[in-house]
């Protein structure tokens, strides 16, 4: 009942019944496209800003579900990687909102194919696509009827086979681990955390890197063989060697991927790699020293300057 008054007192102000349209990356939540925004009624913004919530958790979620809200209602389908999701005003009925999101998904799936979708790097790399979703939108707000393949009766009879799953945002929020409805998380969850694109020279870095680690594995080796003749005499020079091949592929992953106390990890690999160099200093010469510490010394910069991004800032709708 009282849903059901908050849904009427809101009807004379309300211009359309479907206001807000998000398309996102099932694997990491990352945004593709959304609906421009006519609307700024409060509880909108506030149904927007838990898109963000809703969107770093949808993989654990069903494939299909509604969140319910006061006036307003969100409704998602996830199909072949994307999540197609909707906030609605109450009072359309949810055979429409699932009508809607799955013209929103031949529409998408019709421009887009799943390898340009895994490939996506950046936020909102679809923004062509805004234009299709307002038509949709208006087709729907204006006639009330769906706008492509999809017919009404279709959705019913699956709706009524594979009802959708209601959402309680505060346990998407606890699966998500997140706590009092904070977006933020914390440093430590590296799996959640996305670094910034890698530049240029970051791939230079990684090039010289693996061929610094190509050249310490090479020598290293090919020195085990003379050293087993010798009595292990050579055994410091082989350690050396195989030890800084580690370093550097551990830098090469350090760089790619987020890590707690990057810092300290970065500044323990290169002092691990200028003191095998300093030992290996009698079968280096000058400018071979000189050529890995440089490389090494690159690599730590790199590593130490690429930062995370916003995540937030990401998701921002």
């Amino acid at each position: 009942m009282k849903a059901t008054a908050v849904c009427s007192s809101w009807t004379p102000w309300i211009m359309s019944l479907i206001l807000f349209a998000f398309v996102v990356r099932v694997r990491d939540g990352l945004p593709l496209s959304a609906s421009t925004d006519f609307e700024h009624n409060r509880e909108l913004q506030e149904r927007k800003k838990q898109l963000r919530t809703i969107s770093k958790a949808v993989a654990g979620l069903p494939d299909k579900g509604i969140i319910e809200g006061q006036a307003l209602n969100t409704y998602f389908v996830s199909s072949e990687g994307v999540s197609y999701i909707t906030v609605c005003h109450c009072s359309l009925p949810i055979a429409k909102a699932f009508c809607f999101l799955e013209d929103l998904r031949w529409e998408f799936t019709a421009c887009f194919n799943s390898t340009v979708v895994a490939l996506a790097a950046r936020p909102y790399p679809f923004l062509e696509f805004d234009s299709t979703i307002q038509k949709l939108k208006q087709q729907y707000n204006q006639s009330g009827s769906p706008a492509l393949e999809v017919t009404l009766a279709e959705v019913q009879e699956d709706l009524r086979i594979r009802p959708p799953q209601i959402i309680n945002l505060d346990e998407v929020e606890l699966t998500n681990g997140i706590a009092n409805g904070h977006v933020e998380q914390g440093l430590g969850s590296g799996q959640n955390q996305r670094l910034e694109p890698v530049t240029a020279l970051g791939i230079l870095s990684l090039v010289l890197n693996i061929m610094c680690a190509s050249l310490n594995v090479i020598r290293g080796v090919h020195l085990i063989e003379y050293t087993f003749q010798d009595d292990y005499e050579g055994i410091g020079n082989v350690v050396a060697f195989l030890l800084a091949f580690l370093c550097c592929v551990f830098q090469c992953h350090l760089y790619l991927f987020h890590s707690s106390q990057k810092k300290v990890k970065s500044f323990v690999l290169l002092s691990v790699i200028v003191l095998c160099n300093l030992y290996l200093l009698g079968s280096r010469n000058a400018w071979q020293l000189f050529f890995h510490l440089s490389v090494a010394s690159l690599s730590t910069f790199l590593i130490l300057t690429r930062k995370l991004q916003d995540r937030n800032g990401d998701c921002e709708v």
